[in-house]
């Protein structure tokens, strides 16, 4: 279930608003629908009752010998009336006691009768018969047939209403009051499309306002992990956007003031360490002895060495190359071809051409790591490109021991080395595959090192396209 919801904050808070719009709608509709039942049922109750009044009046104020061809000429499919000498019996029924209170009250005030000439009314289910008892109009007869007919199409319910006349007649009437129908017509249905569209329009335009910071607070993070001299965000948009934003910009700010002091600092210690090393360098010389002369001399170059390593590790940390379109392949074949020049064993597959965006100075570096690492411990070293819609891996094997499982991750860390003595002939100083990993981490990719299968290692740079 969870692998079909959105994964973004824009998907999940769309769809949020989304279900809860199509919750609203749904119980509006049915809140509307029962409304407007009642309405409508409230309405022909009235209509009805209304309509009863002014035929009993007008009955009661005709003389009793007219009151028949008076009735006849009233009673139609649709409205019955009828006279008769009994009270007439109504068959049980589906009670509405709200509707029939309603008329009954409305009867009573209206033709202001008293206590103990109160109306009979009954509100039943179409497909109940209208009144019992023995009149004519109860049962029999085609026209009691034709209103049986008409009360029994669907969305009417009976009402029946029997009112008492002063010289002990009761007045009957029989007729429908309409149900309030299918609530869900056309023209309802397209009012809430149109509204649901509405509503989704401004949700979706909402919910991109309220969430495009965040994309450009992640797209600000990522133009850092590449770029410390990107260009800061702006501060616009609402107060918490502003917060956010500044504090961004105040954390680049400081992360490059840190680095820039670090190479400050190491700049420092480089200059001030290379006047005592020149004069020990000098003192060295005017050593007699030419062994001891000779080991002093290749310690201070090594300590030489390695302030000037580590001083050029910690400004290609905060390098400012710019980013351009290059031959990846081009690139890699140009150091290829310069090392074989120089007589070292090294080889590298034919590959087709692949462009990529990135510092080519930066990354050429990176490589030529790889390829002095796998030349000097490895004896060989092979070069591959393998490229795909997503990525470009960089591959270079080798054909020496490897390096074991739980020393693979520790060789990437700054000053580490698997060669435990300080001589320059057997190692350095432990930084060529962390400035390696520093360069490939700028351009948004990964260092992997595995052993082969067979012998040998395998670096490879995986860079996104």
């Amino acid at each position: 279930m969870n692998r079909l919801l959105p994964k973004s904050l824009f998907g999940q808070t769309l769809l949020v608003l989304v279900a809860g719009l199509i919750v609203s709608l749904l119980v509006g509709s049915w809140i509307y629908t029962l409304d407007r039942e009642q309405a409508v049922r409230a309405v022909g109750g009235f209509s009805a009752a209304q309509r009863i009044t002014n035929l009993a009046r007008l009955v009661q104020d005709t003389a009793r010998e007219r009151r028949e061809r008076i009735v006849a000429g009233l009673s139609d499919q649709t409205f019955r009336v009828s006279l008769s000498a009994q009270a007439p019996t109504f068959i049980p029924a589906d009670q509405e006691g709200a509707v029939v209170e309603a008329i009954k009250e409305f009867l009573v005030d209206q033709l202001s009768l008293p206590p103990d000439r109160q109306p009979r009314v009954s509100a039943s289910a179409s497909d109940t018969p209208s009144f019992g008892g023995p009149h004519r109009m109860m049962g029999r007869g085609p026209m009691m047939h034709g209103f049986r007919g008409f009360g029994g199409f669907g969305g009417f319910r009976d009402l029946q209403v029997a009112i008492p006349l002063a010289d002990g007649q009761w007045l009957a009437f029989a007729t429908a009051l309409p149900e309030s129908g299918s609530g869900f017509s056309r023209q309802f249905l397209l009012s809430m499309a149109i509204m649901a569209i509405v509503i989704l329009a401004v949700s979706v335009w909402a919910v991109r306002r309220v969430t495009a910071p965040l994309a450009a607070v992640s797209a600000a993070a990522e133009r850092l992990g590449n770029d410390l001299n990107a260009s800061p965000m702006p501060e616009t948009g609402t107060i918490e956007t502003r917060q956010a934003a500044r504090a961004f910009n105040t954390m680049q700010s400081r992360l490059l003031g840190l680095i820039e002091n670090r190479t400050r600092m190491l700049a420092a210690i480089s200059h001030d360490l290379r006047t005592p090393l020149t004069l020990l360098r000098l003192r060295a010389e005017n050593v007699d002895n030419p062994q001891e002369r000779d080991k002093m001399l290749a310690t201070i170059a090594e300590m030489d060495s390695m302030v000037a390593v580590t001083l050029q590790f910690a400004r290609d940390e905060a390098t400012t190359e710019m980013r351009r379109p290059t031959e990846i392949a081009a690139l890699v074949q140009s150091i290829v071809d310069d090392m074989a020049d120089a007589g070292m064993p090294i080889r590298m597959e034919p590959v087709e051409p692949v462009v990529y965006d990135c510092r080519p100075d930066a990354l050429k570096r990176a490589i030529r790591n790889l390829l002095d690492n796998a030349i000097k411990y490895g004896k060989t070293a092979s070069v591959a490109i393998q490229a795909s819609p997503k990525t470009i891996e960089i591959l270079v094997d080798d054909e020496g021991p490897g390096i074991p499982e739980q020393e693979l991750s520790r060789v990437l860390d700054p000053f580490y080395r698997l060669e435990e003595s300080r001589n320059r002939e057997t190692g350095g100083v432990g930084l060529g595959l962390a400035i390696t990993q520093s360069i490939v981490q700028a351009h948004r990719g990964e260092l992997l090192l595995s052993n082969r299968p067979t012998t040998g290692l395998r670096a490879r740079i995986v860079l996104p396209r």
